[in-house]
């Protein structure tokens, strides 16, 4: 086991890119990051952990007489990974890119930025800023970005609970909930999987989307009109633009 704890005062990125396994992060009070590695023993010997200015940063040396990449990363070491275990300041980034290793987080972030081919991905807590995220087939669930979010998947299903910016989603078999939108301009495009927009109340819809076969629904007037007492100018507006092939629409009003 690798045992690493470094003065980390904000900013801060913490950059973790590993094959396969499983990555956890928490945020915590304080100026201080703390991180465990463990795992395949032969991965582990391989493992690099840095502190370099505003980074901390969690990779494998590309050492000359081994190779390997993340796409055979489980060819060459066979079915092991590694867990990295990591507890950083609150108001953090986190920058991630794996094979197959599932990933946690869990806390306050200002950042999030993740690459993934089928590991899933976890988020309890909110993001300050922009969360991006790139799976195949891993699943994506993030509890609340207060920037702007951006998914690309195949067949994971993706679920975020609030968005107070714009989103644009890609999917070509995955659904997609986003639980909360408040304004900002809202993309998705989808083959087979179903789409759901839930609308904050007060805010302004304009939709321009549809299915070419599957059904498309809206709870919430297509003219919606701003809370009483509200000017249309004042009321926050979300533009929803999308398109599906397959795949079920629906809009519904948030609680």
């Amino acid at each position: 086991m690798l045992e690493h704890t470094f003065p980390t005062p904000l900013p801060l990125t913490l950059e973790v890119s590993i094959p396969s396994g499983d990555i956890e992060v928490e945020t915590a009070d304080g100026e201080e990051t703390s991180l465990t590695v463990d795992g395949d023993e032969r991965m582990l010997e391989h493992v690099e952990v840095r502190h370099d200015g505003g980074r901390v940063v969690v990779s494998l040396r590309s050492d000359h007489n081994v190779g390997f990449s993340f796409s055979l990363g489980s060819l060459v070491f066979g079915n092991g990974g590694l867990r990295v275990q990591a507890r950083v300041p609150h108001g953090a980034a986190v920058k991630v890119k794996t094979a197959s290793a599932d990933t946690e987080l869990s806390g306050h972030f200002e950042r999030l930025d993740l690459n993934s081919a089928s590991g899933d991905v976890r988020l309890r807590g909110e993001v300050a800023e922009n969360a991006t995220v790139k799976t195949v087939s891993g699943d994506v669930e993030l509890g609340r970005v207060d920037g702007d979010l951006s998914v690309q998947c195949v067949s994971g299903d993706v679920r975020v609970r609030t968005v107070s910016g714009s989103a644009d989603t890609k999917s070509v078999s995955g659904d997609v909930r986003l639980g909360a939108v408040t304004a900002g301009d809202i993309r998705f495009a989808s083959v087979s999987g179903d789409i759901e927009i839930g609308v904050a109340q007060g805010s302004v819809l304009d939709v321009d989307a549809g299915s070419t076969s599957g059904d498309l629904s809206s709870e919430v007037p297509l003219a919606s009109e701003p809370p009483a007492g509200e000017s249309a100018v004042a009321a926050p507006t979300i533009v929803l633009r999308g398109r599906t092939v397959s795949g079920d629409v629906r809009v519904f009003r948030a609680g």
